[in-house]
């Protein structure tokens, strides 16, 4: 890995190069992807079928577009039974982590009749993409629909690509079924998107679109965007280890591969103070890359937007953690803790040398869907409230508006809407 002085300019040529990966610099794609958008919202199932026998080479219709029970059974007798106890396992930490988010209504009152608060609903219908053949991911699958469950959504549904031969990933039904699924639709692509916003003969419309997808469902999702509710435009995987010289190279080194063999646009960097840590964990890296089998996809990853960067004080080191607002960030020191308390931006931090990205990805229970391109600075993790929303509750007395309701009318007036004022006084006139 190249290893390159920690300073502005290099910190300002290694954030520009990192957001060239936002799904918002492919312009190229968006007349494709609204062209379909489009085509489904006017010619609903018959559009969806055409596309996915174009996409995806299976002749879809109105009697074979859901998954069956004889389907659901298939995929539990294909998948090991061991994985299927390692999903339920993990499946029951994610339940247990985001029951710590459930919020509930609230109500302030006040003595002169004056009640305030706020009421929590969760949305009725979720919609939770899910990528097919070598990009079916389970892990994913549990992470978008336990969040939505845990919130009390009344109905939740998939849309995944079926193979040429009809059938859906087995780990992606098993996974489904385990998270609670209402029910999983075999259809892929930015089609899947605009079915799930606009609805169509046979896909319900929905209120939210969660989860991952290539640069065609990102940009249907960016594009369908207010019709419905969504996650987020999801980038390529990203990691920043922050790491001193306690740090063990080799763990450094087998952390910042996890992500680089995502895809060839994944990004994996480590920030260090320790010239002697960064040499080492160069030479670790290289020795893991010829050992692993997706030598190609790491290695390309890595000369794109791989980096070690060397600090001269922890101070700078984590001044360019916060700048860059990694997906992943790990924390290798002395005192991951402290460290811990000045970090303003990341989607998800793990502490200490053993608790390596992965853990985050499949067992520990938050959320691993996170957000990427320096959007932890504004966004969020998946979690419950995604999947509520919050009303808020006015109820005054006559005693309580008659103490503010000429602050009201003054403040209405200002602003020149006399209608607003009006409906205030009315309820005061002739001495009422």
């Amino acid at each position: 890995m190249r290893i390159i002085a920690l300073t502005n300019e290099a910190k300002k040529d290694i954030l520009d190069n990192l957001l060239k990966r936002s799904p918002n610099n492919y312009a190229e794609y968006e007349a494709t992807v609204n062209q379909i958008i489009s085509d489904v919202r006017t010619r609903r199932d018959e559009a969806v079928f055409d596309y996915t026998l174009k996409f995806d080479k299976f002749a879809l219709d109105a009697h074979n577009i859901k998954v069956t029970k004889e389907e659901m059974k298939e995929a539990y007798e294909k998948l090991d039974a061991g994985l299927v106890g390692t999903i339920k396992r993990a499946a029951e930490n994610i339940r247990t982590f985001h029951m710590k988010q459930l919020r509930n209504s609230w109500f302030d009152t006040g003595s002169d009749g004056s009640i305030l608060g706020m009421k929590i609903t969760p949305i009725a219908r979720a919609g939770v993409y899910v990528p097919g053949g070598k990009a079916a991911y389970p892990s994913s699958v549990l992470m978008n629909v336990i969040p939505a469950k845990v919130a009390g959504v009344d109905n939740i549904i998939i849309t995944t690509p079926p193979g040429t031969d009809g059938k859906v990933n087995p780990g992606t039904l098993v996974a489904a079924d385990i998270a609670g699924v209402d029910t999983i639709y075999k259809v892929g692509g930015a089609q899947a998107i605009a079915a799930m916003a606009f609805g169509t003969e046979s896909i319900p419309k929905v209120d939210k679109v969660t989860g991952p997808g290539n640069i065609f469902v990102a940009l249907a999702k960016k594009a369908v965007y207010g019709y419905v509710s969504i996650d987020s435009i999801a980038g390529p995987s990203e990691i920043l280890v922050l790491a001193d010289e306690t740090a063990n190279p080799r763990y450094v080194a087998a952390d910042l591969l996890s992500q680089a063999e995502h895809d060839e646009m994944a990004s994996a960097i480590l920030i260090t103070t320790s010239e002697e840590l960064a040499q080492k964990v160069s030479d670790q890296v290289d020795a893991f890359v010829n050992e692993l089998p997706r030598k190609a996809i790491m290695q390309k990853s890595l000369d794109n937007y791989g980096y070690i960067l060397v600090a001269e004080t922890l101070g700078d080191a984590i001044d360019a953690v916060n700048e860059i607002a990694s997906e992943h960030l790990e924390i290798l020191t002395a005192n991951p803790f402290e460290v811990m308390t000045r970090v303003r931006n990341a989607g998800a931090i793990f502490m200490g040398e053993y608790a390596s990205e992965p853990l985050g990805d499949y067992f520990a229970g938050p959320n691993h869907i996170l957000p990427t391109n320096g959007t932890a600075k504004f966004f969020s993790p998946v979690n419950v409230d995604d999947f509520i929303k919050k009303t808020s509750i006015i109820s005054y007395s006559r005693e309580a508006l008659e103490k503010v309701h000429e602050d009201i009318e003054a403040f209405a007036e200002s602003e020149g809407l006399t209608a607003h004022a009006n409906s205030i006084k009315v309820r005061f006139e002739n001495g009422q």
